[in-house]
């Protein structure tokens, strides 16, 4: 006789293991869903970067701001402490000077004038020596009052000095962290582009080797720079076509944007400021329409960069990192003036 026994049921723990199981199963393969995002365009990365690149070059004039204050500052220091020196060396021979007067003073006058004169055997003697006290007396009063205002002016060149070591100080600890947020910058667009693919980045160096060939057939018009230092700026400038960007660098074999401006100015026996924001104010300002070769090109609401007009509606410049000096169109970028030096 066949035995009915009833099927053995599934434990209650044991449905409840292999819920769980299967919850977190689908919970794990939700999250690799998350963590292996699809690709991103070449499009879509290359407009990260250059967002990147813009963001580090703003970083980088605040950099160059923040190194042209330090320097300026250094040299202010140094001056104000020499003249501390100075100061303090004449103030010691001044009081070299009153000691040896009151030195004098005592040894002439020890005894009372009166009792002097009535013991005197040669009353015009006594008489001529104390005309020389007097003088004695005149010249201290005057060393006295020499000293004292030498102290007020060292004690002033003091506090001088106190308070630019601590503006200098100050400076150092804003450069430092500004030299750090350029060099985060430059990290996180380098980690973005070694996220992209063998095929993502060929795409990109190909789109960068288009615009260098096309830098070598260049039209720049014949239009006539505005004077013969805007000229040899720009002379100077298309000298350097090819060398590297280099944030904070000022030339010769590698330059930023305002580093090659400036130097290409310095060649041409002009200083200008150092930044893009100061050179911004440091010529006559003009509209597009009014540019010549030579003149600067101020780039974006906040300044953040600056170019030569080469002509024919060509601006030469350094554009970022990953990128050498080249001509490229002034409408690449948002035109907001041209200065005149």
């Amino acid at each position: 006789m066949a035995s009915h026994r009833r099927p053995k049921q599934t434990s209650r723990a044991r449905v409840t293991v292999l819920t769980a199981t299967a919850a977190a199963a689908v919970a794990l393969s939700a999250q690799a869903a998350q963590a292996a995002p699809a690709k991103q365009s070449v499009k879509t990365v290359k407009a990260k970067v250059d967002a990147l690149y813009e963001q580090t070059e703003q970083a980088t004039e605040k950099l160059n701001g923040a190194t042209e204050k330090q320097d300026q500052l250094q040299k202010q220091v140094e001056v104000i402490q020499d003249e501390v020196a100075r100061q303090q060396g004449d103030l010691n021979d001044l009081q070299d000077d009153l000691g040896t007067l009151a030195s004098a003073q005592y040894r002439s006058g020890g005894i009372d004038p009166t009792l002097q004169l009535f013991l005197s055997a040669d009353p015009d003697s006594y008489l001529d020596k104390a005309s020389t006290l007097d003088q004695v007396s005149t010249k201290q009063a005057e060393a006295l009052r020499q000293i004292a205002e030498k102290k007020r002016t060292l004690n002033q060149q003091k506090a001088e000095a106190a308070s630019k070591l601590s503006e200098l100080d100050q400076t150092r600890t804003e450069l430092r962290k500004k030299k750090k947020e350029v060099q985060g910058k430059l990290a996180e667009t380098q980690k973005l582009l070694n996220s992209l693919t063998a095929a993502q980045r060929a795409a990109l160096a190909a789109e960068d080797a288009r615009s260098s060939r096309s830098n070598e057939r260049v039209n720049l018009g014949n239009d006539t720079p505005a004077s013969g230092r805007a000229a040899a700026a720009l002379a100077a400038a298309t000298g350097k076509r090819g060398a590297p960007y280099v944030y904070g660098a000022t030339g010769p074999s590698s330059f930023d944007c305002s580093g090659l401006t400036s130097w290409a100015y310095a060649q041409a026996g002009v200083s200008i400021p150092r930044t893009s924001q100061a050179q911004a104010n440091a010529g006559q300002r003009l509209s597009m329409s009014q540019l010549m070769p030579g003149d600067l090109v101020i780039f974006y609401g906040d300044q953040h960069h600056v170019a030569l007009y080469a002509g024919n509606g060509m601006v030469l410049h350094a554009p970022r990192t990953g990128t050498v000096v080249r001509y490229e169109s002034i409408n690449n970028m948002p035109f907001q003036f041209g200065v005149r030096i």
